[in-house]
């Protein structure tokens, strides 16, 4: 290797290469692929597979996947970049291609340096990448035709720890699954996706439609099909859980990672299977009873201890259709009335001594984040925000913590509001919501609630591994 002089007078270095070797692409996280050394070529290319533009015009990015080991096409890594440029690039062969062109970084032995790259399926060619002429003249290999493998040996047994090494930050693609994008919470998520670079698209799920097939699944949106997400974050109101959760099932069948699963949804929401879920995981709640048969009425009563007693419809949000019967001839009514409209409810104990307050809980991927104390206002024993509470951030105990994780973990979700009473036999559990507000507890807490949804799905889906800590970039 020896040093020339450019024009600029700045120093650069002779690197002998064979008519192979292997390289990095180190932004894109590919830590070892083999390349060929193409004197013939102009431009550089990059084997990639499902490409798929998206973002907004002036900022376009483009979403690729790379089989980087020969003769294995079952590794795939799957990469974002910002789109370069569009144009056509006649290869080798004569063929002229309209490509996507990506700026990323080549590490070759121990030098690195800015590249263009075109991408294109290469899958027919022995090498999965090509280094064609500007790359080479950045850098200013000598190629040796008769040597091969000259510098560096890597390996691909680096993609078989694809998910225990550090991530390569790239931009994601992310489905925010939601009627009501304009809400606050939303807006948040949104604004916190677009400051860590991301590309965040609000899905209406009711117009959302499904191809159910063994062979090519998908989704369907306005007339034409949805791309491919990194993740989705499913915001379904609760009078469209049914069909919410299909789709976000749907979504899974796609290879997306889900914030919260279908079925971890279909159990938050579904009050009477919840309390089902808290019992058989032996977590403390409130007395719960259930019936329906109206000659039960006297003994459902009698199961939580009598009047006062708390009656809950099973679809209740927000506090809504959430009733408190002082004594048991009111009980009794209350009952009578929601069940002459086949509603389906809880009958629970009242918990007297907390006094119109309850703590909530924000749990992401199995840790607080977040706690408050919400406190109803005079007269009222619902502490919900929507009903007129307020909430001042609340250091919790450890025992409420480790039940507020445990409670989360139980229905299998990825963030989860968990809300409980302190009583005088200690914390009990009230109810684990699976879409849980933003406004009232970053308010409370100042806590940028949005954006460590956002870190978490990051630390989910971005599994891509860094190169050598010794490789320069």
């Amino acid at each position: 290797m020896a040093d020339v002089s450019t024009e600029d007078g700045i120093k650069s270095s002779n690197i002998t290469v064979g008519w192979r070797e292997w390289i990095k692409l180190p932004r894109l996280g590919l830590g070892a692929i083999k390349a060929k050394i193409d004197t013939g070529a102009k431009t550089s290319a990059l084997h990639a597979i499902n490409i798929e533009t998206f973002g907004p015009i002036e900022r376009p990015k483009v979403r690729f996947g790379v089989k980087p080991v020969e003769g294995n096409d079952n590794v795939v890594i799957y990469c974002t970049a910002p789109i370069a440029d569009r144009r056509y690039v006649t290869s080798s062969n004569g063929e002229t291609e309209f490509r996507t062109i990506i700026h990323t970084d080549l590490g070759i032995g121990d030098e690195a340096w800015p590249i263009e790259v075109s991408l294109t399926n290469r899958e027919n060619l022995t090498h999965r990448m090509l280094l064609g002429r500007t790359a080479m003249d950045a850098a200013s290999l000598v190629v040796e035709p008769g040597a091969e493998y000259l510098l560096e040996k890597l390996s691909y047994d680096i993609y078989k720890k694809v998910k225990t090494l550090s991530p390569v930050a790239r931009a994601l693609r992310i489905g925010l699954l939601t009627m009501e994008p304009k809400n606050h919470s939303n807006q948040q998520i949104i604004k916190a996706s677009e400051k860590h670079d991301h590309v965040i698209e609000p899905i209406a799920t009711t117009s959302c439609y499904m191809n159910i097939n063994s062979i090519n699944s998908g989704l369907h949106y306005n007339g034409k099909q949805l791309p491919r997400f990194d993740a989705i974050i499913p915001r379904i109101g609760a009078n469209i859980t049914a069909y919410g959760t299909s789709i976000v099932r749907q979504f899974e069948m796609t290879g997306a990672y889900c914030l919260n699963h279908a079925e971890a949804i279909s159990r938050s929401r579904d009050k009477l299977l919840a309390h089902q879920v808290m019992a058989r995981h032996g977590l403390p709640m409130p007395i719960t009873a259930f019936a329906s048969s109206p000659k039960n009425t006297e003994d459902l009563i009698k199961l939580v201890g009598g009047a006062p007693l708390v009656v809950k419809l099973l679809q209740s949000t927000q506090g809504k259709g959430v009733v408190l019967a002082e004594t048991n001839k009111a009980a009794e009514s209350v009952i009578d009335a929601f069940r002459g409209i086949d509603a389906d409810f809880l009958v629970q104990e009242f918990i007297g001594e907390s006094d119109g307050a309850d703590i909530r809980c924000i749990v992401l991927g199995n840790k607080v984040i977040a706690t408050m104390q919400r406190k109803a206002e005079p007269g009222e024993f619902r502490a919900n925000i929507h009903q007129g509470g307020s909430a001042v951030e609340i250091k919790i105990t450890k025992e409420e913590r480790q039940m507020a994780i445990k409670a989360s973990k139980a229905f299998g979700l990825g963030l989860a509001g968990v809300d409980m009473l302190r009583s005088n036999k200690g914390p009990l559990l009230l109810e684990v919501n699976s879409s849980p507000g933003l406004k009232g507890i970053e308010q409370a807490t100042g806590r940028d609630i949005a954006g460590e949804i956002i870190r978490h799905i990051e630390s989910k889906v971005i599994q891509t591994p860094r190169p050598a800590k010794n490789a320069k970039s």
